[in-house]
């Protein structure tokens, strides 16, 4: 049955396209998707209206899930003379969707051994030595603020993505003379292109090979981004997706601006197939588990962009029934962490150039991403992507991965449960924390039991308890007269004991 917004998505209409030979191994399909391929047309319909309507040349989207492409669609054309149809190997630039590849590389850098987070950025950038700042007691910037956009540098999205054709000799010599900063290091995120032109240039020096080549042969084509790259005019023509402006009523091309230093913030051009793959090697770093390293970067590595090292701000965005969805955003390395009312937390980032604009956006605890690129100046797909997202959310396709319960949360609940049914926390003594006794004592447990059961009665302790990680959980009983939810709450003590228990009785209302 469709959606009365009928924002429900298809994902088998071209069948699924192997994504990442680094991705883990796709699980059996879940019931839900096979069922989504009926209201498929209706959620491409919205983006093939926005193409249409923004206007836009071209226009194409897919969403990953668990290693695979499951869904991809093209929309208008690659460019406005030969009007070749854009399609999934069409090669769009993403602008500042590039971020990512560049901070993955520092910190695959800083694994090598070969710099820490904490170094200052002129250890490796010797141009910077000489910089004055603010204040005299400005800290020097970091290796670690320039990732997280913190490093005093003033926001630059229109200047920075004309740079994009410094050859390394120009890049010097501005780095050189100082840029003028707009606020003392470490105090607050500012967008900067300029900070991640100087983490390109960190990559360069410390590794060696030009930044490009060292993301290309590390990155890109262990994970089977055979088409991805910075040099534009090296790329298949045909295959190019060619960007444009609305202007004066007419499209008027956009100059190809040639791969150079500050293509380490924006200069990358992938097509969907191929991005497919990089947003499956992303998700594959999730959940924390056991078992051999299949990528060119370790797990926990990729997990740690998603940290958000500083508050970026509110947001917000038009939820479920028009309602206003509020948002929280930090931004990690390369990457945006939110918190989504309705969403939960994803990981984001918008691409904007002279010519493109691009959007991408991953859930980590459901293993599931979209992403929808354009070839129209700062054209952003990022409501709709984030309606994609939303709309299967709400309707139950895309379920967070269960956590699972460990063995020592499961039995400390279940001895919970035998506590509640004997109306005494007296044998839980070998089970419980040495505070438990002393926040409240066994004769005041037994009071306050006699208490729950009085308003709901005897309750069925058999239900699975929701953990929230190994050492933590929730509960909610069915019972005579209404409702008891809780919480199990374990010390770090070696074995696990309880450090507290919790009760939220929800009696009936009453009879009318």
């Amino acid at each position: 049955m469709k959606t009365k917004f009928a924002l429900l998505l298809g994902l088998t209409i071209l069948g699924a396209v192997p994504a990442a030979a680094a991705a883990q191994p796709a699980p059996a399909a879940q019931p839900a998707w096979a069922r989504v391929s009926d209201a498929a047309p209706d959620l491409d319909r919205v983006f093939e209206t926005f193409q249409r309507e923004q206007p836009t040349p071209g226009l194409v989207w897919g969403i990953v899930k668990d290693g695979e492409l499951v869904f991809v669609r093209g929309h208008g054309v690659q460019d406005l003379d030969q009007r070749r149809p854009v399609t999934a190997d069409s090669l769009f630039r993403i602008a500042s969707m590039s971020k990512a590849f560049t901070a993955l590389a520092i910190l695959k850098l800083r694994d090598e051994g070969r710099l820490r987070l904490d170094d200052l950025a002129e250890v490796h950038i010797p141009e910077m030595r000489g910089w004055r700042y603010p204040t005299s007691d400005s800290p020097r910037i970091r290796v670690r603020d320039l990732l997280a956009h913190s490093g005093g540098l003033v926001t630059d999205d229109p200047w920075g993505d004309r740079q994009q054709v410094l050859t390394p000799a120009e890049f010097t010599a501005i780095i050189a003379n100082q840029p003028p900063m707009t606020r003392t290091p470490q105090l607050s995120m500012e967008y900067s292109n300029y900070g991640y032109a100087l983490l390109g240039r960190i990559v360069t020096n410390v590794s060696g090979r030009p930044y490009q080549r060292y993301i290309t042969e590390e990155i890109m084509r262990p994970i089977g981004m055979n088409s991805t790259g910075y040099d534009v005019m090296a790329s298949p023509q045909e295959r190019r997706a060619i960007g444009y402006r609305w202007e004066n009523d007419a499209w008027t091309v956009e100059p190809t601006m040639r791969d150079g230093e500050f293509g380490a913030m924006g200069g990358v051009e992938t097509s969907a197939n191929d991005y497919a793959r990089w947003m499956a090697f992303l998700l594959s770093a999730w959940p924390a588990r056991d078992g051999p390293e299949t990528g060119p970067v370790r797990r926990s590595t990729v997990r740690e962009m998603a940290q958000g090292l500083n508050y970026a701000g509110l947001g917000g965005r038009q939820g479920a029934n028009g309602q206003p969805c509020p948002t929280a955003v930090a931004y990690g390395m390369g990457l945006r962490a939110v918190q989504d009312c309705e969403i939960g937390s994803y990981l984001t980032h918008s691409g904007g150039y002279p010519g493109y604009g691009s959007y991408m956006m991953f859930m980590p605890e459901r293993g599931v991403g979209v992403f929808a690129f354009t070839n129209r100046t700062y054209t952003s797909p990022s409501a709709h992507v984030n309606a994609a997202a939303s709309s299967m959310v709400r309707a139950g396709l895309i379920d967070t991965r269960p956590v699972p319960v460990s063995s020592q949360l499961a039995a400390n609940y279940r001895a919970a449960g035998q506590a509640y049914a004997a109306g005494s926390v007296a044998a839980l003594r070998p089970s419980l924390a040495m505070n438990f006794l002393l926040d409240r004592s066994v004769e005041t447990w037994a009071s306050v039991l006699g208490q729950i059961r009085t308003q709901v009665g005897e309750c069925r302790t058999d239900s699975a308890i929701v953990p929230n990680g190994a050492l933590n959980g929730y509960f909610d009983w069915e019972c005579d007269r209404g409702r008891l939810q809780g919480q199990v709450l374990l010390a770090p003590t070696n074995p696990a004991t309880i450090q507290a228990l919790r009760f939220r009785p929800v009696p009936n209302p009453p009879a009318q």
